[in-house]
Parts: structure tokens; sequence; C-alpha cells
């Protein structure tokens, strides 16, 4: 497949630069076989059924994006400095994480970063781009100075609009987030209300939680025209013993594993076997959905719009079919649905 095959034109005043208030007001294009229906977000319990399973990816987004200053000593023994930007990707010690910097071409092994008053060396740079940093400080004590310094990390195409402002620490962020470590929100979630989880439990379903810490790699383009080349960037994530016995046991019992946002989704297809039994995950996934794969525990999913010729848009094609999602984007450019992280939702029913 080329990732051409997954381009599509999106109009620059489609892309959302605020959500809408309250959260559930947003719209919700839901695509199943049968057609397309414009409904709105708290509406979705309408299309539950007692005995369905609701999954959330309860992460919590930290402000992931320090500012800062590379420090380095010449050949004359002076020090030269340069102002640089680490937007950071995954954590892979108490005391070390992976980073996109800005600009990266600049920094090297043995480099110095100041961020105020918290400060790292560069172990390692990779040939992807992400460099490797060891923070002075460790485990608690450097969370702690992550989230003084830093800035929620909001997506290129609204960090290139707007700067950052304390609205976001609010709105880039889900009701249930609970533990911390996404650098990226799993943004079909940031819909919902207490309230909307209140009725979708009174219908008689259920609702379950797993965690998967988005990386910044999922903001980065598709580079290569043939899919086959693609490497997707890890993330980490966990599905407890209890999470999938109850959620094996929703399907046993003929109900539908309904996830809301793709990371859920990765995570749940992660941990299920080529026998469809989910069982516990704990640990990096690099799973990268195309059309042609065959889903194993997922039968519904909550989504918002995606970017054209991304990995997102590759997945939701794979899961109601690349024509039917190319149809509903067009319907959805057409009458005015808002796209991205702060925009409207999908409810797509597996092809």
């Amino acid at each position: 497949m080329k990732t051409a095959d997954f381009d599509f034109d999106l109009p620059e005043d489609r892309i959302a630069l605020r959500p809408v208030e309250p959260r559930a007001s947003a719209r919700l294009l839901v695509v199943r076989e049968g057609g397309l229906e414009d409904r709105i977000v708290r509406d979705l319990p309408d299309f539950l059924q007692p005995g369905d399973a609701l999954v959330f990816n309860d992460t919590r987004v930290i402000p992931a994006r320090l500012s800062g200053t590379r420090h380095r000593i010449g050949p004359d023994g002076q020090s030269l400095t340069v102002a640089v930007e680490a937007t950071l990707h995954h954590r892979d010690a108490p005391d070390v994480w992976s980073a996109f910097m800005k600009p990266g071409k600049r920094i090297k092994p043995g480099d110095r970063i100041a961020f105020e008053h918290l400060e790292a060396a560069v172990v390692s740079k990779g040939e992807d781009g992400l460099v490797t940093l060891q923070f002075d400080l460790s485990g608690p004590a450097l969370d702690d100075a992550i989230r003084q310094i830093g800035v929620m990390p909001l997506p290129p195409y609204i960090a290139a609009k707007r700067a950052e402002d304390d609205r976001d620490r609010t709105d880039y962020q889900t009701v249930y987030a609970e533990h911390d470590g996404s650098v990226a929100a799993p943004t079909a979630g940031l819909h919902f209300t207490p309230s909307l989880l209140d009725a979708i439990r009174a219908k008689g379903v259920s609702t379950h939680a797993v965690t998967l810490h988005v990386g910044a790699g999922t903001f980065l383009p598709v580079k290569v025209d043939d899919l086959s080349e693609h490497r997707m960037h890890s993330e980490w994530g966990t599905v407890s013993a209890e999470t999938a016995e109850a959620l094996n046991r929703v399907h046993a019992a003929g109900g539908r594993i309904v996830c809301v946002g793709t990371t859920s989704l990765r995570l749940l297809e992660s941990a299920t076997g080529e026998d469809g039994v989910i069982g516990p995950f704990h640990g990096d996934t690099a799973i990268f959905i195309t059309p042609g794969y065959r889903f194993r525990a997922v039968d519904v999913l909550m989504t918002n719009f995606h970017l054209p010729k991304s990995t997102l848009f590759m997945l939701v094609s794979a899961f109601a079919g690349t024509e039917a999602m190319k149809t509903a984007y067009a319907h959805a450019i057409e009458n005015g649905y808002r796209f991205y992280s702060y925009g409207d939702g999908s409810l797509l029913f597996r092809a």
C-alpha cells in the first residue's frame, strides 16, 4: 500500500483550535453499514447495548514540552550556547527520557541542556531524530520539576496557530485521567463528562480503563511512500489481568467491546492473541494497523477525525473500510465537522 492512498484535502478552517463547550455537545458522525448519521456525542448511549463494555485510556498528559539552552565547550574552550526545545516522548528509566529536539541537527552526545533549574545530558542520538536525555533528577523529583517548567504539548497544527495557555491544562485532559505519562492526549476521551459516563452506565454498559502513554511520535508524518517501510515509535501500555478477564467475559456473553480512541484500540489489539482472547499486557507496543489487518478484540471505535496520510487515518480505514472512511470524511468536510484533537468525533462500527 502507498501513503498517497490515504490522502485527502482538508480546508484550514476545519481544524479546531478550541474544543466546544460543554464537552459532550461536540458532533458525532456515526459510520456503519447502511450509511452515515449526524448525531451529538451525548447521544452515544443510543448506540450502546446492555452488556457492552466501554474501554478508556486513563493516561494523564504531562506538560512535556520544555524550553532550554544547549551548552557545549567549543574547540577554543569557549562555552557555546543555543536555545532548544525538547518534546518528551518515552520514559526509558527513572531519570531518562527520549525526546524530539529542535533544532535537532545541532544536538550531539555529550551536550548539556539546561531547562531552567533542571539539567540533562545528551546520552545518545538516534537515526529517527530521537535524543536520549539523562536528567540530574530522578523519579518523583523529576516529575515535579517537569510539571513546574513544562507546557502542555499541543499538536503542531494547533501550536502553529496559537500559543498554549492555562485553559489547555484542563481542555487537553480527559475527566478520567489518572496515570501520568502521556505527551499527547487520547483525544476521543476529551468529549466525555461525568454525566455522560453516568448515562452510559445506566444503560447497562460496563466501563473499563487501560493505560497507554501516548508518545510524541503520534504527531509525526509518514515520510515513506511504501507503508511497508514505515516504522512506528513504541509506546508503553498496560492492561491488567482483571480488565482482560472482564472483557473476555463480555465477549463470551455476546457483548461488544467499544474502544474510546485509537490508543485503547491499539493497546487491546496488542494484548489479544490469534484466538481472540485478551491477556494481561505490560510493556511497549509499536503495532501498526493498516487495511487488511484482522481485528481480534474491538467491535466499535469512537475516535476523532485524523490527519491526511496519517497512521491513524490508516487505522480507521482498516477498521471501517477505506471507501467508507473516505466517504465519511468527505461528508464531514462538506458539513462543517471540526477536525483533529479539539474537534468532533466519529463512531465507527467494524466492517
